[in-house]
């Protein structure tokens, strides 16, 4: 008996990780420092600054997931990856209870005060000053992140189910369609944001993800 794998790991690990990336990113703290950003700099070099702070922070986690599945039995890395996706998906959906009618907001006001701090007794500089204060900024807040833990354990599934190269397009594609929303719309969105929801349609993403993997699993075990 084979494994069920996708027909394109590439294609599926794309659209999985764009998704992923999406749902966690919108309303999240990084999205609402863009869209303030954005309103005291140019759209143009906040968004330049952001989206290559989130770049960085996709090439470590993802170093990260692929280095544990690199490093670990093959046979065990579905069943690793079943675990993650499994736990990962239902703290999602905990935490998705917890969470007020003005969560967005709640991460709104976060941001704006942290952009305050990194603000307070700074001088007006150039591009290169308004690049560097938008690529720190995110940088940090991006850093044990829910969006870093979700890139991790996508990395963690077995090639044959998500390739490298299509999780690194997806996750890509998806900080750089959200951060084009914060920096450009960003008022408008963020205000029609619910956390609950996102939170619960991620939880459930990943729970699917946990399914295919153990799936994938227990057919390798079948087979062997």
């Amino acid at each position: 008996m084979s494994p069920p794998l996708p027909s394109d790991p590439g294609l599926a690990a794309f659209g999985s990780s764009l998704t992923a990336i999406t749902l966690a990113e919108l309303g999240d703290k990084t999205f609402f420092m863009a869209l303030i950003l954005a309103v005291r700099h140019s759209a143009r070099l906040v968004f330049v600054g952001a989206f290559a702070a989130l770049s960085a922070v996709t090439l470590l986690s993802l170093g990260v997931g692929y280095g544990l599945r690199e490093l670990l039995p093959q046979w065990l890395v579905p069943w690793l990856a079943a675990a993650l996706f499994l736990g990962f998906g239902l703290k999602l959906l905990v935490d998705a209870q917890g969470l007020g009618a003005d969560a967005a907001r709640e991460e709104e006001e976060e941001a704006e005060e942290a952009v305050r701090a990194a603000e307070r007794g700074q001088k007006s500089g150039g591009a290169l000053a308004v690049l560097w204060e938008c690529f720190a900024l995110v940088f940090v807040a991006e850093l044990g992140d829910r969006t870093q833990f979700a890139t991790i354990v996508l990395a963690t599934a077995p090639a044959e189910v998500f390739s490298f190269a299509g999780l690194l397009a997806g996750t890509l594609a998806g900080h750089a369609f959200v951060t084009g929303l914060a920096v450009g719309a960003g008022k408008w969105i963020g205000g029609r944001v619910n956390e609950q929801l996102l939170y619960r349609l991620s939880g459930g993403l990943f729970l699917a993800f946990a399914l295919v993997s153990l799936l994938q699993a227990l057919a390798s075990v079948g087979g062997s």
